[in-house]
Parts: structure tokens; C-alpha cells; sequence
């Protein structure tokens, strides 16, 4: 799950919501995990393959306390996941029963996870927080996970937020939200997004000089011509 450091350097200087819109040229609408928000303002951009993990609702015999001792828990996930990743967690959108707590976010952050991206919400927020592990989610709740969901696995197709993560997707997540990256995609978007962001930085400089949107944005032929003439110009 190990990440090239030129992968990270690039995407970590680039927007979610450029890679989006590179997504969206390659055919890929449905990228935008729905739901999962900052904690807390000003965390980072993180770059990370996603370790994902799935809840189902909860079913009486299993959503127990005694299940949290099981093989199959969240805690036995949690032991997988190896530094660098960014956990991905199905929650199928519940926001009445917290995934995890302070104590969970803690060993997640101690054993060097980049961050935790889930449909779902947490609980012992001020604890979480204190962790120093970044969140992104749809809010709190202050009941546990089996008061809602019984989690099933890890390591597996999941759907988050409406989106289809696998294992080893590459996850960016900023201020916009989280973005998934394909792994097959990867390669293709790391050559790609630095000249996009490129040209949206030379059109934002015409529009503060007071250019007008027809033909700048997107560029027409001359416009392109202006701009490949002024990145020369910059060398």
C-alpha cells in the first residue's frame, strides 16, 4: 500500500475539486464521497490508499458490546491497517450511532493512519479531536456503532458516501471534501493535474486584470495560444 512520494508531493499540491474535474474528463462523474466533511477547519490535504471498512445495519444477535472482542471487529481492522493509509469506512450514511470514539481514533493515529473518511459520524468528538487523527465525516453522535450497525469486514469493495472505493484507491481529502482516485487512474491524473492547475491559476490571474469569461474558461484557440505563451515566458 506503499505510495511513490512523487505521487504524494503532486496530488498534495493540487484541489479535490481539480481532480474532479480530471475525473470528469476521463468519464468518472461519481468520485465525490457525499457526506464526509472536516472535523475540524484548517487540516491539510492528505494523500493516501484507502483501507476500507463495512458496516451493515444492525442485527440483534450480532450489534453487541460482545462483538467488539470478536476477530472480525473494528478493533482487529484497526491492527491491519498499516501507516500511511486512509481508512475508509462504509457506514451506509447512519448518523445516529458512532463508528468510533476517542479510543479507536488514538490507536488509528499511533499506528500513523493519515486519516479517517466515513459516510457515517463519530463519537467522543472532543476526544477525537484530541487525537490528532484527521476526520472527515458527517458529524457526531454520541451512541456507540451497534446501536445502529454491526461491521462486517475490511479489506473489501465498499460503498461510502455513494461512491465505490476498493482497496488501494487513492484517496485526497482537503478542505472540498474526499475525493477516490482509481488506482488503475492514478498514473494518468498525476501527469495531468499540475498543468490543470496550471491553467485555472492563469485564468484566475485574466479575471482579476478583468478578462471576461467567454473563451478564457474554458479557453478558445487564442487564449490557449496566450497562455502557452506566458508558461513559456515563466522558464
Amino acid at each position: 500500500m506503499t505510495i511513490d512520494q512523487r505521487i504524494i508531493d503532486t496530488l498534495s499540491s493540487v484541489t479535490t475539486a481539480t481532480l474532479t474535474t480530471l475525473l470528469l474528463k476521463r468519464g468518472l462523474r461519481n468520485v465525490w464521497i457525499r457526506g464526509a466533511k472536516p472535523l475540524a477547519p484548517g487540516l491539510p490535504r492528505i494523500v493516501g490508499r484507502a483501507f476500507t471498512l463495512r458496516f451493515v445495519p444492525a442485527r440483534e444477535d450480532l450489534a453487541t458490546p460482545e462483538s467488539w472482542s470478536s476477530p472480525r471487529s473494528t478493533r482487529a481492522a484497526i491492527e491491519a491497517m498499516p501507516a500511511g493509509c486512509i481508512a475508509v469506512v462504509d457506514a451506509m450514511g447512519v448518523t445516529d450511532a458512532g463508528i468510533f470514539g476517542d479510543i479507536l481514533c488514538a490507536r488509528m493515529h499511533k499506528r500513523g493512519v493519515a486519516a479517517l473518511v466515513t459516510d457515517g459520524v463519530l463519537r467522543d468528538v472532543a476526544g477525537v479531536l484530541g487525537t490528532g487523527l484527521p476526520v472527515w465525516s458527517r458529524g457526531v453522535a454520541a451512541p456507540p456503532s451497534v446501536a445502529g450497525l454491526t461491521f462486517v469486514n475490511w479489506q473489501e469493495p465498499v460503498g461510502c458516501g455513494g461512491v465505490a472505493v476498493f482497496p488501494d484507491d487513492l484517496i485526497v481529502v482537503d478542505a472540498d471534501g474526499a475525493v477516490v482516485i482509481p488506482a488503475a487512474l492514478v498514473e494518468d491524473i498525476v501527469q495531468a493535474a499540475p498543468e490543470q492547475e496550471r491553467l485555472e491559476g492563469w485564468i484566475m490571474e485574466q479575471i482579476e486584470a478583468g478578462a471576461s469569461l467567454p473563451g478564457l474558461y474554458p479557453p478558445n484557440e487564442e487564449n490557449k495560444a496566450r497562455y502557452e505563451a506566458a508558461k513559456q515566458g515563466r522558464k
